[in-house]
């Protein structure tokens, strides 16, 4: 896929934090958990319950301690239902340590909503951050992986899929006119966007569908 097209069909990038969190996004970055457990120096025997393992609930990592960060449940993908959808030999286990090291963003603000009111989150305050992706796609290019679907969700149904859900930009199927063979549903990010202030043009708190300010 041309980068000028995914910025032209996809101007505006969202991502779903924490209620309460933009300020300490904005000052250590917005991290996955493999950045968030090497940022606290969870050393690996202790790393398994947060990396690759079903988070069921939300999880502290230095539960009482000043530095500590909450990582977000990962409730739509029991390790069941993975085996059901995934098909090209990679396990469960793989499966989380993959989506860990990654941070996720909607390509499209009607995905973030369909989020926000899901039954788990719509009676939940949630930060929500969105950003230009003219600045921010062609800064972080050679990290961003494209994927069509919902990776991280397994209901109703436990569709296919395997580590080539993700493809580089340059490597995303598109029609003669450009435009992509699958719309784009996420747009994903190695490890971490330190200076992930730089490109977000608005902060919004939500609760569900509703914006009860702007924070930033």
């Amino acid at each position: 896929m041309n980068l000028e097209k995914l910025i032209e069909l996809y101007p505006r990038i969202y991502h779903m934090a924490e209620r309460g969190t933009w300020d300490s996004i904005r000052t250590r970055g917005l991290m996955s958990t493999t950045a968030v457990l090497d940022h606290l120096e969870v050393v690996k025997r202790d790393r398994a319950r947060f990396e690759t393992e079903h988070r069921d609930q939300k999880m502290d990592v230095r539960a009482g301690h000043p530095t500590n960060i909450v990582l977000r449940d990962q409730k739509p993908m029991p390790e069941g239902r993975l085996l059901q959808a995934l098909t090209d030999g990679t396990t469960p286990t793989q499966w989380y340590k993959l989506i860990n090291e990654k941070v996720f963003f909607w390509v499209e603000e009607e995905r973030l909503h369909r989020l926000l009111g899901a039954r788990d989150y719509r009676n939940l305050e949630h930060d929500v951050l969105t950003l230009d992706s003219a600045a921010f796609i062609p800064a972080y290019a050679e990290k961003i992986w494209l994927c069509h679907m919902n990776s991280g969700n397994t209901w109703p149904i436990p569709h296919r899929r395997g580590t080539d859900v993700f493809r580089r930009i340059e490597d995303y199927p598109v029609k003669s006119s450009g435009k992509p063979v699958k719309a784009v549903v996420e747009l994903v990010v190695d490890y971490a966007v330190p200076n992930i202030g730089d490109y977000v043009v608005e902060v919004r708190r939500m609760k569900g569908s509703e914006v009860l300010g702007v924070i930033g």
